[in-house]
Protein backbone atom coordinates (compact mmCIF):
# COMPACT_ATOMS: atom_id res chain seq x y z
CA UNK A 1 0.00 0.00 0.00
CA UNK A 2 0.96 3.41 -0.80
CA UNK A 3 2.48 5.79 2.66
CA UNK A 4 3.00 9.13 3.35
CA UNK A 5 5.82 9.32 4.66
CA UNK A 6 5.68 13.09 5.53
CA UNK A 7 3.48 12.63 9.20
CA UNK A 8 4.65 10.19 12.24
CA UNK A 9 7.79 10.22 14.18
CA UNK A 10 10.82 9.97 11.32
CA UNK A 11 12.86 7.22 13.02
CA UNK A 12 9.68 5.37 13.23
CA UNK A 13 8.68 6.23 9.47
CA UNK A 14 11.97 4.97 8.10
CA UNK A 15 12.44 2.02 10.10
CA UNK A 16 9.19 0.77 8.43
CA UNK A 17 9.59 2.25 5.21
CA UNK A 18 13.32 1.43 5.18
CA UNK A 19 13.82 -2.40 6.21
CA UNK A 20 11.69 -4.11 3.14
CA UNK A 21 13.95 -2.16 1.60
CA UNK A 22 17.21 -3.67 3.34
CA UNK A 23 15.59 -7.24 2.53
CA UNK A 24 14.76 -6.27 -1.17
CA UNK A 25 18.57 -5.53 -1.78
CA UNK A 26 19.82 -8.35 0.35
CA UNK A 27 17.83 -10.91 -2.33
CA UNK A 28 18.82 -8.51 -5.09
CA UNK A 29 22.68 -9.47 -4.05
CA UNK A 30 21.71 -12.78 -3.75
CA UNK A 31 21.68 -12.90 -7.50
CA UNK A 32 25.13 -11.94 -8.27
CA UNK A 33 26.47 -13.94 -4.85
CA UNK A 34 24.40 -17.08 -6.19
CA UNK A 35 26.46 -16.61 -9.68
CA UNK A 36 29.87 -16.42 -8.05
CA UNK A 37 28.88 -18.91 -5.95
CA UNK A 38 27.42 -21.65 -8.02
CA UNK A 39 30.62 -20.64 -10.48
CA UNK A 40 33.60 -20.97 -7.73
CA UNK A 41 32.16 -24.22 -6.24
CA UNK A 42 30.81 -26.59 -8.99
CA UNK A 43 32.88 -25.33 -11.91
CA UNK A 44 36.32 -23.67 -11.49
CA UNK A 45 38.42 -21.10 -10.10
CA UNK A 46 38.44 -19.97 -13.61
CA UNK A 47 34.81 -19.25 -13.84
CA UNK A 48 34.65 -17.45 -10.52
CA UNK A 49 37.10 -15.15 -11.88
CA UNK A 50 35.37 -15.12 -15.47
CA UNK A 51 31.74 -13.55 -13.33
CA UNK A 52 33.19 -11.59 -11.43
CA UNK A 53 35.52 -10.01 -13.92
CA UNK A 54 32.38 -9.16 -16.49
CA UNK A 55 30.44 -8.22 -13.31
CA UNK A 56 33.24 -4.92 -13.40
CA UNK A 57 31.67 -4.12 -16.93
CA UNK A 58 27.57 -5.29 -16.22
CA UNK A 59 27.74 -2.37 -13.09
CA UNK A 60 28.24 0.35 -16.52
CA UNK A 61 24.70 -1.20 -17.42
CA UNK A 62 23.43 -1.02 -13.83
CA UNK A 63 24.06 2.15 -13.58
CA UNK A 64 21.93 3.20 -16.03
CA UNK A 65 18.85 1.62 -14.71
CA UNK A 66 19.51 3.02 -11.25
CA UNK A 67 19.91 6.21 -12.77
CA UNK A 68 16.34 6.08 -14.32
CA UNK A 69 15.00 4.80 -10.70
CA UNK A 70 16.26 7.38 -8.95
CA UNK A 71 15.07 10.50 -10.87
CA UNK A 72 11.73 8.93 -10.95
CA UNK A 73 11.71 8.00 -7.72
CA UNK A 74 12.74 11.22 -6.28
CA UNK A 75 10.18 13.20 -8.90
CA UNK A 76 7.63 10.97 -8.11
CA UNK A 77 7.96 11.85 -4.04
CA UNK A 78 8.08 14.82 -4.68
CA UNK A 79 4.21 14.90 -6.90
CA UNK A 80 3.28 12.32 -4.67
CA UNK A 81 4.03 14.29 -1.26
CA UNK A 82 2.42 17.71 -3.30
CA UNK A 83 -0.66 15.08 -3.95
CA UNK A 84 -0.09 16.26 -7.61
CA UNK A 85 -1.60 13.00 -9.17
CA UNK A 86 -2.03 13.66 -12.57
CA UNK A 87 1.50 14.52 -13.17
CA UNK A 88 3.05 11.55 -10.60
CA UNK A 89 1.09 9.28 -13.42
CA UNK A 90 2.87 11.30 -16.28
CA UNK A 91 5.98 11.06 -14.85
CA UNK A 92 5.85 7.43 -14.69
CA UNK A 93 4.88 6.59 -18.12
CA UNK A 94 7.89 9.41 -19.27
CA UNK A 95 10.47 7.45 -17.29
CA UNK A 96 8.87 3.91 -18.62
CA UNK A 97 9.64 5.72 -22.20
CA UNK A 98 12.68 6.98 -21.92
CA UNK A 99 14.01 3.86 -19.80
CA UNK A 100 12.95 1.68 -23.21
CA UNK A 101 15.15 3.89 -25.43
CA UNK A 102 18.08 4.04 -22.94
CA UNK A 103 18.15 0.31 -22.57
CA UNK A 104 18.32 -0.82 -26.66
CA UNK A 105 21.40 1.77 -27.36
CA UNK A 106 23.34 -0.22 -24.02
CA UNK A 107 22.20 -3.69 -25.22
CA UNK A 108 23.34 -2.52 -28.61
CA UNK A 109 26.84 -1.24 -27.46
CA UNK A 110 27.14 -4.57 -25.31
CA UNK A 111 26.78 -7.19 -28.05
CA UNK A 112 29.21 -4.86 -29.91
CA UNK A 113 31.79 -4.24 -28.44
CA UNK A 114 32.11 -7.06 -25.56
CA UNK A 115 35.44 -8.44 -26.53
CA UNK A 116 36.29 -4.75 -26.41
CA UNK A 117 35.47 -3.83 -22.90
CA UNK A 118 36.94 -6.87 -21.56
CA UNK A 119 40.26 -6.75 -23.41
CA UNK A 120 40.60 -3.11 -21.98
CA UNK A 121 40.47 -4.55 -18.08
CA UNK A 122 43.20 -6.61 -19.32
CA UNK A 123 41.42 -10.19 -19.21
CA UNK A 124 43.59 -12.89 -18.88
CA UNK A 125 42.88 -15.26 -22.35
CA UNK A 126 41.98 -18.26 -19.93
CA UNK A 127 39.42 -16.97 -18.56
CA UNK A 128 38.15 -14.46 -21.75
CA UNK A 129 35.76 -16.96 -23.66
CA UNK A 130 33.81 -17.51 -20.48
CA UNK A 131 33.63 -13.32 -19.37
CA UNK A 132 32.64 -13.04 -23.29
CA UNK A 133 29.72 -15.41 -22.94
CA UNK A 134 28.38 -14.43 -19.82
CA UNK A 135 28.64 -10.56 -20.30
CA UNK A 136 26.55 -10.96 -24.01
CA UNK A 137 23.80 -13.65 -22.27
CA UNK A 138 23.43 -10.21 -19.23
CA UNK A 139 23.13 -7.82 -22.17
CA UNK A 140 20.06 -9.88 -23.57
CA UNK A 141 18.37 -9.40 -19.53
CA UNK A 142 18.92 -5.49 -19.82
CA UNK A 143 15.52 -4.81 -20.47
CA UNK A 144 14.47 -6.62 -17.22
CA UNK A 145 16.92 -5.36 -15.23
CA UNK A 146 15.65 -1.55 -16.63
CA UNK A 147 12.12 -2.16 -15.82
CA UNK A 148 12.12 -3.11 -12.62
CA UNK A 149 14.30 -0.81 -11.57
CA UNK A 150 11.80 1.67 -12.69
CA UNK A 151 9.08 -0.24 -10.97
CA UNK A 152 10.52 -0.62 -7.55
CA UNK A 153 11.62 3.23 -7.46
CA UNK A 154 7.94 3.74 -8.26
CA UNK A 155 6.83 1.37 -5.31
CA UNK A 156 9.47 3.71 -3.18
CA UNK A 157 8.18 7.26 -4.23
CA UNK A 158 4.97 6.84 -2.86
CA UNK A 159 5.93 4.99 0.42
CA UNK A 160 5.39 0.99 -0.50
CA UNK A 161 8.80 -1.12 -0.20
CA UNK A 162 7.28 -3.90 0.83
CA UNK A 163 5.82 -5.21 -2.58
CA UNK A 164 9.25 -4.78 -4.45
CA UNK A 165 10.62 -6.71 -1.34
CA UNK A 166 8.34 -9.76 -1.85
CA UNK A 167 8.67 -10.03 -5.83
CA UNK A 168 12.47 -10.11 -5.23
CA UNK A 169 12.38 -12.35 -2.34
CA UNK A 170 10.95 -15.32 -4.41
CA UNK A 171 12.61 -14.90 -7.47
CA UNK A 172 16.32 -13.96 -6.17
CA UNK A 173 15.62 -18.19 -4.21
CA UNK A 174 14.68 -19.30 -7.51
CA UNK A 175 17.86 -17.74 -8.67
CA UNK A 176 20.13 -20.04 -6.43
CA UNK A 177 18.08 -23.14 -7.81
CA UNK A 178 18.08 -22.36 -11.13
CA UNK A 179 21.86 -21.81 -10.87
CA UNK A 180 22.55 -25.35 -9.63
CA UNK A 181 20.58 -27.17 -11.56
CA UNK A 182 21.65 -25.23 -14.82
CA UNK A 183 25.30 -25.82 -14.20
CA UNK A 184 24.94 -29.15 -11.89
CA UNK A 185 22.40 -31.29 -14.14
CA UNK A 186 22.45 -29.39 -17.51
CA UNK A 187 25.91 -29.09 -17.43
CA UNK A 188 25.50 -25.69 -19.10
CA UNK A 189 28.58 -23.92 -17.35
CA UNK A 190 29.11 -20.39 -16.97
CA UNK A 191 26.18 -20.19 -19.17
CA UNK A 192 23.90 -21.68 -17.34
CA UNK A 193 24.78 -19.24 -14.48
CA UNK A 194 23.79 -16.41 -16.63
CA UNK A 195 20.83 -17.79 -18.48
CA UNK A 196 19.32 -18.68 -14.90
CA UNK A 197 19.67 -14.87 -13.94
CA UNK A 198 18.15 -13.70 -16.97
CA UNK A 199 14.91 -16.22 -16.66
CA UNK A 200 14.52 -15.18 -12.79
CA UNK A 201 15.31 -11.44 -14.00
CA UNK A 202 11.98 -11.67 -16.10
CA UNK A 203 9.72 -13.17 -13.85
CA UNK A 204 10.60 -10.49 -11.18
CA UNK A 205 10.33 -7.53 -13.82
CA UNK A 206 6.94 -8.35 -15.28
CA UNK A 207 5.78 -9.27 -11.74
CA UNK A 208 6.76 -5.53 -10.69
CA UNK A 209 5.81 -3.54 -13.40
CA UNK A 210 2.34 -5.20 -14.23
CA UNK A 211 1.52 -4.70 -10.19
CA UNK A 212 2.41 -0.95 -10.22
CA UNK A 213 0.51 -0.49 -13.35
CA UNK A 214 -2.23 -1.61 -11.72
CA UNK A 215 -1.93 0.10 -8.02
CA UNK A 216 -1.27 3.30 -10.62
CA UNK A 217 -4.56 2.58 -11.66
CA UNK A 218 -6.41 3.13 -8.14
CA UNK A 219 -5.30 6.58 -8.12
CA UNK A 220 -8.08 9.26 -9.22
CA UNK A 221 -6.98 12.36 -11.27
CA UNK A 222 -9.38 15.30 -12.29
CA UNK A 223 -8.22 14.38 -15.95
CA UNK A 224 -6.60 11.35 -17.96
CA UNK A 225 -2.78 11.92 -17.26
CA UNK A 226 -0.41 12.45 -20.52
CA UNK A 227 1.63 9.97 -21.29
CA UNK A 228 4.59 11.40 -21.97
CA UNK A 229 6.13 15.32 -20.83
CA UNK A 230 9.10 17.18 -21.97
CA UNK A 231 8.44 18.97 -18.93
CA UNK A 232 8.84 16.37 -16.30
CA UNK A 233 11.56 14.34 -18.49
CA UNK A 234 13.84 17.66 -17.80
CA UNK A 235 12.81 16.91 -13.91
CA UNK A 236 13.66 13.58 -14.02
CA UNK A 237 16.80 13.89 -16.00
CA UNK A 238 18.10 16.52 -13.87
CA UNK A 239 18.14 13.72 -10.95
CA UNK A 240 18.97 11.18 -13.44
CA UNK A 241 21.96 12.18 -14.91
CA UNK A 242 24.29 12.88 -12.21
CA UNK A 243 22.91 9.54 -11.09
CA UNK A 244 23.78 8.32 -14.03
CA UNK A 245 27.37 9.50 -14.21
CA UNK A 246 28.07 8.85 -11.14
CA UNK A 247 27.42 5.26 -11.04
CA UNK A 248 28.95 4.75 -14.49
CA UNK A 249 31.66 7.06 -13.12
CA UNK A 250 32.35 4.61 -10.50
CA UNK A 251 32.13 1.62 -12.58
CA UNK A 252 34.64 3.07 -15.07
CA UNK A 253 36.71 3.72 -11.91
CA UNK A 254 36.42 -0.04 -10.88
CA UNK A 255 37.03 -1.26 -14.49
CA UNK A 256 40.40 0.55 -13.96
CA UNK A 257 41.31 -1.40 -10.94
CA UNK A 258 40.32 -4.29 -12.21
CA UNK A 259 42.83 -3.83 -14.92
CA UNK A 260 45.58 -3.48 -12.16
CA UNK A 261 44.54 -6.76 -10.14
CA UNK A 262 44.10 -8.56 -13.29
CA UNK A 263 47.65 -7.91 -13.15
CA UNK A 264 48.48 -10.33 -10.50
CA UNK A 265 46.71 -13.13 -12.16
CA UNK A 266 43.65 -15.33 -11.60
CA UNK A 267 43.71 -16.43 -8.24
CA UNK A 268 44.21 -12.23 -6.91
CA UNK A 269 41.37 -12.11 -9.52
CA UNK A 270 39.45 -14.56 -8.02
CA UNK A 271 39.76 -13.83 -4.46
CA UNK A 272 38.93 -10.00 -5.16
CA UNK A 273 35.60 -11.72 -6.84
CA UNK A 274 34.84 -13.45 -3.61
CA UNK A 275 35.32 -10.49 -1.32
CA UNK A 276 34.14 -7.79 -3.65
CA UNK A 277 30.58 -9.61 -3.72
CA UNK A 278 30.79 -9.42 0.16
CA UNK A 279 31.64 -5.83 0.15
CA UNK A 280 29.12 -4.99 -2.60
CA UNK A 281 26.08 -6.90 -0.23
CA UNK A 282 27.38 -4.05 1.99
CA UNK A 283 27.52 -0.95 0.54
CA UNK A 284 24.73 -1.49 -2.11
CA UNK A 285 22.73 -2.20 0.95
CA UNK A 286 23.67 1.02 2.38
CA UNK A 287 22.68 2.87 -1.25
CA UNK A 288 19.38 1.57 -0.54
CA UNK A 289 18.85 2.65 2.60
CA UNK A 290 20.26 6.31 1.24
CA UNK A 291 17.45 5.90 -1.30
CA UNK A 292 14.81 5.27 0.85
CA UNK A 293 16.34 8.62 2.54
CA UNK A 294 16.02 10.66 -0.47
CA UNK A 295 12.03 9.52 -1.03
CA UNK A 296 11.65 10.49 2.82
CA UNK A 297 13.35 14.06 1.95
CA UNK A 298 11.75 14.11 -1.16
CA UNK A 299 8.05 13.55 0.09
CA UNK A 300 8.91 15.73 3.34
CA UNK A 301 10.06 18.60 1.08
CA UNK A 302 7.22 18.41 -1.91
CA UNK A 303 4.75 18.77 1.43
CA UNK A 304 6.92 21.56 2.86
CA UNK A 305 8.00 20.44 6.10
CA UNK A 306 11.67 21.30 6.14
CA UNK A 307 12.11 20.26 9.78
CA UNK A 308 11.66 16.60 9.33
CA UNK A 309 14.44 16.57 6.85
CA UNK A 310 17.38 17.04 9.76
CA UNK A 311 15.32 14.18 12.19
CA UNK A 312 15.47 11.76 9.12
CA UNK A 313 19.31 12.16 8.75
CA UNK A 314 19.39 11.85 12.24
CA UNK A 315 17.39 8.89 12.57
CA UNK A 316 18.77 7.46 9.39
CA UNK A 317 22.57 7.59 10.75
CA UNK A 318 21.56 5.42 13.89
CA UNK A 319 19.55 2.54 11.14
CA UNK A 320 22.55 2.15 9.29
CA UNK A 321 25.14 2.39 12.03
CA UNK A 322 23.05 -0.47 13.99
CA UNK A 323 22.98 -2.61 10.50
CA UNK A 324 26.43 -1.75 10.16
CA UNK A 325 28.03 -3.28 13.24
CA UNK A 326 27.27 -6.77 13.48
CA UNK A 327 28.35 -6.90 9.57
CA UNK A 328 31.84 -5.21 10.50
CA UNK A 329 32.41 -8.01 13.09
CA UNK A 330 30.99 -10.69 10.76
CA UNK A 331 33.74 -9.40 8.31
CA UNK A 332 36.22 -8.93 9.69
CA UNK A 333 36.52 -12.27 12.24
CA UNK A 334 34.95 -14.42 10.49
CA UNK A 335 35.16 -13.68 6.77
CA UNK A 336 37.63 -16.83 5.82
CA UNK A 337 34.16 -18.84 6.46
CA UNK A 338 32.28 -16.38 4.73
CA UNK A 339 34.80 -16.80 1.86
CA UNK A 340 34.16 -19.95 1.50
CA UNK A 341 30.86 -19.87 0.26
CA UNK A 342 32.46 -18.99 -3.42
CA UNK A 343 36.18 -20.33 -2.82
CA UNK A 344 36.80 -24.60 -3.04
CA UNK A 345 39.69 -23.94 -0.66
CA UNK A 346 40.27 -22.52 2.71
CA UNK A 347 44.34 -21.75 2.13
CA UNK A 348 46.15 -20.04 -1.05
CA UNK A 349 46.58 -17.18 -2.11
CA UNK A 350 42.77 -16.30 -3.24
CA UNK A 351 41.79 -16.70 -0.02
CA UNK A 352 44.39 -15.21 1.50
CA UNK A 353 43.94 -11.97 -1.01
CA UNK A 354 40.08 -11.99 0.24
CA UNK A 355 40.25 -11.87 3.75
CA UNK A 356 42.92 -8.69 3.55
CA UNK A 357 40.42 -7.05 1.45
CA UNK A 358 37.73 -7.63 4.14
CA UNK A 359 39.86 -6.81 6.95
CA UNK A 360 40.98 -3.39 5.64
CA UNK A 361 37.65 -2.27 3.80
CA UNK A 362 35.10 -3.24 6.84
CA UNK A 363 35.88 -0.86 9.56
CA UNK A 364 35.28 2.32 7.45
CA UNK A 365 32.24 0.69 6.57
CA UNK A 366 30.45 2.84 9.86
CA UNK A 367 32.47 6.17 7.73
CA UNK A 368 30.90 5.30 3.92
CA UNK A 369 27.44 4.66 5.62
CA UNK A 370 27.60 8.55 6.97
CA UNK A 371 28.50 9.73 3.66
CA UNK A 372 25.53 7.55 1.90
CA UNK A 373 23.22 9.18 4.05
CA UNK A 374 24.08 12.59 3.44
CA UNK A 375 23.92 11.81 0.11
CA UNK A 376 20.68 10.45 0.69
CA UNK A 377 19.58 13.81 1.31
CA UNK A 378 21.17 16.03 -1.03
CA UNK A 379 19.94 13.74 -4.16
CA UNK A 380 16.29 13.57 -2.38
CA UNK A 381 16.69 17.87 -1.93
CA UNK A 382 18.17 17.92 -5.94
CA UNK A 383 21.09 19.20 -4.64
CA UNK A 384 23.16 17.23 -7.18
CA UNK A 385 25.87 19.03 -8.28
CA UNK A 386 27.23 19.02 -4.51
CA UNK A 387 26.23 15.43 -4.57
CA UNK A 388 28.52 14.69 -7.48
CA UNK A 389 31.64 16.63 -6.10
CA UNK A 390 31.70 14.44 -3.18
CA UNK A 391 31.24 11.02 -5.35
CA UNK A 392 33.69 12.38 -8.30
CA UNK A 393 36.16 12.91 -5.37
CA UNK A 394 35.75 10.10 -3.88
CA UNK A 395 36.28 8.02 -7.25
CA UNK A 396 39.52 9.79 -8.06
CA UNK A 397 41.04 9.34 -4.93
CA UNK A 398 40.66 5.69 -4.90
CA UNK A 399 41.56 5.10 -8.55
CA UNK A 400 44.34 7.25 -9.01
CA UNK A 401 46.06 5.82 -5.06
CA UNK A 402 45.17 2.06 -6.63
CA UNK A 403 47.21 2.58 -9.29
CA UNK A 404 50.29 4.41 -7.80
CA UNK A 405 50.76 1.89 -4.48
CA UNK A 406 50.09 -1.16 -6.38
CA UNK A 407 53.28 -0.17 -8.45
CA UNK A 408 55.40 0.43 -5.08
CA UNK A 409 56.51 -2.53 -2.66
CA UNK A 410 52.85 -3.00 -1.15
CA UNK A 411 51.65 -4.83 -4.70
CA UNK A 412 47.48 -5.85 -4.66
CA UNK A 413 47.17 -4.62 -1.01
CA UNK A 414 47.72 -0.83 -2.13
CA UNK A 415 44.52 -1.43 -4.42
CA UNK A 416 42.51 -2.44 -1.24
CA UNK A 417 44.35 0.32 1.25
CA UNK A 418 43.30 3.34 -1.60
CA UNK A 419 39.35 2.58 -0.44
CA UNK A 420 39.40 3.74 3.04
CA UNK A 421 41.05 7.01 1.84
CA UNK A 422 38.57 7.88 -0.84
CA UNK A 423 35.47 6.95 1.88
CA UNK A 424 37.35 9.20 4.32
CA UNK A 425 37.57 12.23 2.61
CA UNK A 426 33.82 12.13 0.41
CA UNK A 427 32.69 11.67 3.83
CA UNK A 428 33.70 15.10 5.10
CA UNK A 429 32.55 16.41 1.90
CA UNK A 430 28.83 15.18 2.11
CA UNK A 431 28.65 15.96 5.61
CA UNK A 432 29.63 19.82 5.19
CA UNK A 433 27.40 20.10 2.65
CA UNK A 434 24.29 18.54 3.80
CA UNK A 435 24.48 21.37 6.90
CA UNK A 436 24.20 23.97 4.03
CA UNK A 437 21.18 22.60 3.38
CA UNK A 438 18.12 24.87 3.99
CA UNK A 439 16.63 22.76 6.74
CA UNK A 440 19.31 23.52 9.14
CA UNK A 441 18.92 27.36 8.41
CA UNK A 442 15.18 27.47 9.36
CA UNK A 443 14.20 29.14 12.59
CA UNK A 444 11.85 27.10 14.86
CA UNK A 445 8.76 29.33 14.02
CA UNK A 446 8.71 27.16 10.84
CA UNK A 447 9.24 24.00 13.15
CA UNK A 448 6.26 24.74 15.63
CA UNK A 449 4.53 25.05 12.72
CA UNK A 450 5.00 22.02 11.17
CA UNK A 451 4.37 20.28 14.92
CA UNK A 452 1.11 21.95 14.83
CA UNK A 453 0.40 20.74 11.46
CA UNK A 454 1.33 17.46 12.58
CA UNK A 455 -0.95 17.79 15.76
CA UNK A 456 -3.93 19.27 13.61
CA UNK A 457 -3.66 16.21 11.54
CA UNK A 458 -3.74 13.34 14.39
CA UNK A 459 -6.29 15.35 15.77
CA UNK A 460 -8.53 15.06 12.90
CA UNK A 461 -8.00 11.20 12.26
CA UNK A 462 -8.71 11.20 16.11
CA UNK A 463 -12.03 12.74 15.40
CA UNK A 464 -12.60 10.48 12.78
CA UNK A 465 -12.43 6.98 14.44
CA UNK A 466 -14.35 8.79 17.10
CA UNK A 467 -16.69 9.81 14.63
CA UNK A 468 -16.80 6.22 12.96
CA UNK A 469 -17.38 4.77 16.22
CA UNK A 470 -20.69 6.38 17.35
CA UNK A 471 -21.91 5.58 13.81
CA UNK A 472 -21.27 1.74 14.41
CA UNK A 473 -22.97 2.08 17.59
CA UNK A 474 -25.62 3.83 16.12
CA UNK A 475 -25.89 0.90 13.49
Amino acid sequence: MNKDLTVGKPSKVLWQFCLPLFGSIIFQQLYNIADSFVAGRFISENALAAVGNSFEITLIFIAFAFGCNIGCSVVVSRLFGAKQYRDLKTAVTTTIIASGVVCILLMAVGFAFSRNLLELINTPENVMADSMLYLQIYCLSLPFVFYYNVATGIFSAMGDSRTPFLFLAASSLSNIAADIFFVTVLNMGVAGVAWATLICQGVSCVLAVSYVLRRLRTIPTYSKAPLFSWRLLSQISVIAIPSILQQSFISVGNIVIQGAINSFGSSVMAGYSASIKLNNLVITSLTTLANGVSNYTAQNIGADKLNRVKAGFNAGLRMVWSIVTPLFLLYFFAGSWLLLIFLQHPNGEAMQTGLEILRILSPFYFVVSAKLIADGILRGAGMMGKFMVSTFIDLILRVSLALILCQTALGSTGIWLAWPVGWGVSTVLSLLFYRTGVWLKKDGSREVENEGEEILEENELLAEAEEHELEEQAA
